[in-house]
């Protein structure tokens, strides 16, 4: 018995052997009334050849002396076994049939005949009628008892890996979908314009569709995991958008006449002014959506049709990134981890907004927070909270500024000093005198590479001996979009593609060219998730005399790399040719400058 190929691991599954399905004939139900019996999983899995009976009894011992868990789960976890052939392997063990959802569409009337919170929490997802029965997508078989009754149906029951089904679950109950109902409520109760202004929703209760709606564009927001939501208003109607994986998405369009409302009520979630409708306005929403924590950022300003607003989403629950997970190539990020433990000196992650910076500088945290360290960060906003880390909130209305906050802190008695973005000159100054007095100092600054970076704090007004003297190192980078893993497959570039390539002096793949075709867990882009694109200029001896000679960027650029430095688009190349990323990615996110 061999397992099937499913693609890559993913992050967990589980099982639950209790109750026994028999082996499904196409075009028949299951008959769920069989009893409980048959081998276990681990029987399943060393038959196959898959595991070994040691990994198999050390897994056990582990799992009596750790958490309560599954077997599957927890070989998964160790990385014994890819989710997706646990998926296969539980099938056996009940004689059900396996299912690849990366293609398969769910049809509407079958999902309409389980309720989305009772899919989630049995964990599968109804996917066609086949007459009377149900053809479904299960991870435990165990519970077909409990789905059939759910469903009132006569069940095919199929097994799919966790992850796939909670994917396509996610795919299939769209929270949005619920928004036509509440907009056609909104338009009944206000029959004539004067009535917009009736519907206050500083008062408005749960039920009012301003409230609903809005709640379902964060909740769906959250599902698709999406950094941002753009709320425009147009003279006919508001669009939305969600920005994921760092491209926009059209999602939703509401009535013209919403766009006011809508802006009100986000206004009123985060405390600001919902009279002040001609200048800018920023607030803070912290709210619970599915059980999840999340933090948003909300940014309002006059255009000619409205008030647009943009709401930055930071889930609380997705964990910090380690150095190792951001993308770095393990020389560069071993360089990096070694400057991180300077006692004193000025790191800066360069780059443009939404290239992954806070990341980068909360992952580098992480290498160094130590109890024998004094770690202190002052932010606007503090995104992510860290045990153990001293974090100053921005609020200028109290009168707490970069500049005066930085200096707080020195009286603080720090060693290390996290300044979230560089934004004036005085700001820069102080975190600049800092790293030369003993401290080592992290921070930010919005510029298009490393040799641009050091060029602006020359451009702000510090003078060049002091920069020379304190930046250690800059790191800039970018973000670009991972190819799905799910559906993967060969190409050939186009002449354009192939231009770039060479300009970037890169090397085709070995095994050829790929890129994501579009599949369901990928939203149908061909890429899923991000990956850093990091450049690291160490500022050495000649760097030095450089920037106090004034030098211009193509010549500090020229001696950086003679030192080593591998630019921007000789790591987007070293990308492409692992098969990480496309060179229509490549196009798309990063700027293309002579070498």
């Amino acid at each position: 018995m061999k397992l099937r190929n499913w693609g890559q691991p993913a992050e967990s599954a589980e099982a639950t052997p209790t109750t026994r399905v028999q082996r499904i004939e196409p075009g028949r139900p299951t008959d769920l009334s069989v009893q409980p019996g048959g081998r276990r999983l681990g029987e399943v899995l060393v038959e196959a050849n898959v595991v070994s009976p040691q990994q198999i009894v050390a897994a056990l011992a582990e799992l009596q002396q750790g958490p309560a868990k599954f077997l599957g789960e927890h070989l998964v976890e160790l990385g014994v076994l890819s989710e997706r052939d646990l998926a296969w392997a539980v099938g056996a063990q009940y004689s059900v049939d396996a299912i690849d959802l990366r293609e398969v569409m769910p049809e509407p009337a079958a999902t309409e005949l389980l309720d989305p919170a009772i899919a989630r929490e049995l964990v599968a997802i109804p996917l066609a009628l086949r007459g009377e029965a149900v053809l479904i997508a299960m991870a435990f078989p165990a519970a077909a008892q409990a789905l059939q009754q759910a469903i009132g149906r006569p069940l095919m029951v199929k097994v799919a890996s966790r992850s796939d089904i909670t994917r396509v679950i996610a795919n299939s109950y769209r929270a949005l979908s619920a928004v036509s109902s509440q907009v056609r409520v909104f338009e009944a109760q206000q029959s004539l314009r004067k009535e917009v202004a009736r519907l206050d929703p500083a008062v408005a209760n749960d039920d009012a569709p301003v409230v609903q709606i809005v709640h379902l564009m964060i909740t769906q927001a959250l599902r698709d995991r999406a950094s941002d939501i753009h709320i425009e208003p147009h003279p006919e109607r508001v669009r939305v958008r969600y920005r994921i994986d760092g491209a926009l998405h059209d999602v939703l369009d509401l009535p013209a006449a919403m766009g006011p409302v809508v802006a009100s009520r986000i206004k009123i979630l985060g405390g600001m002014n919902i009279v002040e409708r001609r200048r800018p306005q920023d607030g803070q929403i912290s709210m619970d959506i599915e059980g999840r924590g999340v933090d948003i950022r909300v940014s309002t300003t006059a255009v000619i049709d409205g008030e647009k607003v943009v709401m930055r989403l930071l889930d609380k629950s997705r964990p910090l990134y380690r150095l190792e997970q951001l993308g770095m190539p393990n020389d560069m990020a071993a360089r990096y981890s070694a400057l991180l433990r300077s006692p004193y000196g000025m790191v800066i992650c360069a780059g443009p907004t939404g290239s992954g910076k806070t990341t980068t500088l909360y992952g580098s945290l992480g290498e160094i927070n130590t109890p024998e360290r004094n770690v202190t960060t002052i932010e606007d906003p503090v995104e992510y909270r860290i045990s153990s880390i001293n974090q100053i909130q921005i609020n200028e209305q109290a009168g707490i500024s970069f500049a005066g906050g930085l200096r707080s802190i020195l009286r603080q008695d720090p060693d290390v000093i996290l300044v979230g973005e560089i934004r004036d000159v005085e700001t820069a100054r102080i975190a600049v005198q800092s790293a030369l007095t003993g401290h080592f100092v992290l921070s930010s600054l919005h510029a298009t590479d490393a040799p641009s970076a050091l060029l602006r704090l020359l451009d702000m007004g510090i003078e060049g001996f002091l920069v020379a003297s304190s930046v250690t190192a800059v790191l800039s980078q970018r973000l670009v979009r991972r190819i799905c893993n799910y559906c993967r497959e060969p190409y050939h570039p186009s002449a354009e593609e192939l231009a770039l390539l060479h300009a970037i002096q890169g090397l085709p793949p070995s095994g050829g060219f790929v890129r994501g075709h579009g599949c369901n867990f990928c939203a149908h882009t061909g890429y899923l998730e991000r990956t850093g694109v990091y450049e690291m200029l160490t500022v050495s001896g000649r760097i030095r005399e450089m920037i106090l000679e004034r030098a211009t960027h193509d010549e500090i650029r020229k001696v950086a790399r003679a030192e080593g430095m591998r630019t921007l688009q000789e790591e987007a190349a070293r990308l492409v040719e692992a098969g990480v990323t496309t060179l229509a990615e490549i196009l798309r996110s990063i700027y293309v400058v002579g070498a």
